[in-house]
């Protein structure tokens, strides 16, 4: 595998936001061996266009809610290719998943909603759920005026539980947010900014890239959005995994190494300390040096200041 490949992915991620599971490296590499689907410029050129008079519409002094709603409907249908056939309106003659969450006394219904196309291998059946916002809502704030105080991503999560579909996206025209949320697991999500496609394309490349409807519905099973989902899940459970089974062993070498100054001392060292209290604190100092590693490792603290590589860092110890 080229090491061009992993950087081109790793570039893409480090761009798109996300939180919990979401696509690992070895599957990217397994999916796209050669890169993400390649730039389309007369698309882009038409997205561009309607990206600038959405925002046009927006900032008039009465916001244009009827230009926001075809914003939105041209990146489903035209961006990823979520065409009439599959692409349904709550209130069209197909009826959409309803959840009611009883204890909050709300009925969860989601704007649009993606079936698989007629002939499909796997039958009919709902793929994706889709809420649109208004344009001034966030999508991690809570709606105004409802009882049940969640942010419309939480409510997507109770939605898509509810109605046994695992993926959904909520979007005010400028974050579009990909929730997946299997029954039973952790949900993750990722997310775009639409101004981003244009300072870096390779983030629509992604966007595109993981939600068409080629990916949808066009590959191998073991190839849907779904799927590649679900496999990089299982990997960071086997990374999780291996992680703690070397942070046990680095604490037994640790309280071995104490253990063998105490005898040294003639049990000087360690007189009165309890054995769980060693062990306690090897693991508190294990810990900390994952966290630590980890920070430095994606630039979160330090950032490559010869001080602190000197002086503060744990990355550097082993070569020092």
């Amino acid at each position: 595998m080229s090491s061009g490949i992993v950087r081109h992915h790793n570039d893409w991620l480090r761009l798109v936001e996300h939180s919990g599971s979401f696509v690992s490296m070895p599957v990217l590499l397994r999916a796209f061996p050669q890169g993400l689907e390649p730039h389309d410029p007369e698309l882009v050129r038409a997205l561009r266009t309607t990206h600038e008079e959405w925002r046009e519409a927006l900032g008039a002094r009465r916001p244009d809610l009827a230009r926001h709603q075809q914003w939105v409907r041209f990146v489903l249908r035209e961006v990823l290719g979520w065409s009439g056939e599959v692409l349904h309106e709550a209130s069209g003659e197909l009826p959409p998943p309803r959840v009611e969450v009883a204890v909050h006394r709300e009925t969860l219904v989601p704007d649009l909603f993606l079936t698989n196309p007629e002939g499909h291998a796997e039958g009919p059946g709902t793929r994706a759920l889709v809420q649109v916002l208004r344009p001034d809502q966030m999508v991690t704030r809570t709606l105004p005026g409802r009882a049940w105080r969640a942010a419309p991503d939480d409510r997507m999560v109770e939605l898509l539980r509810g109605a046994g579909v695992s993926l959904g996206l909520v979007t005010n025209g400028a974050e579009w947010r990909l929730v997946h949320a299997p029954r039973g697991e952790t949900p993750g999500m990722a997310w775009w900014e639409s101004d981003l496609w244009f300072d870096e394309p390779v983030t629509l490349r992604a966007f595109r890239s993981l939600l068409s409807a080629r990916r949808l519905f066009a590959v191998a099973a073991t190839d849907t959005l779904e799927a590649l989902l679900a496999e990089s899940a299982r990997d960071q459970q086997e990374i999780t995994d291996q992680l703690g089974r070397q942070v046990r062993h680095a604490v037994e070498v640790l309280v071995q190494a104490l253990d063998r100054a105490d005898r040294d001392l003639g049990g000087k060292l360690l007189a009165g300390v309890g054995e769980k209290h060693i062990y306690d604190a090897a693991l508190t100092v294990m810990m900390r040096l994952v966290f630590l590693f980890a920070a430095e490792e994606r630039g979160l603290i330090g950032g490559g200041l010869p001080r602190y590589d000197q002086h503060y860092a744990v990355s550097t110890l082993r070569d020092q």
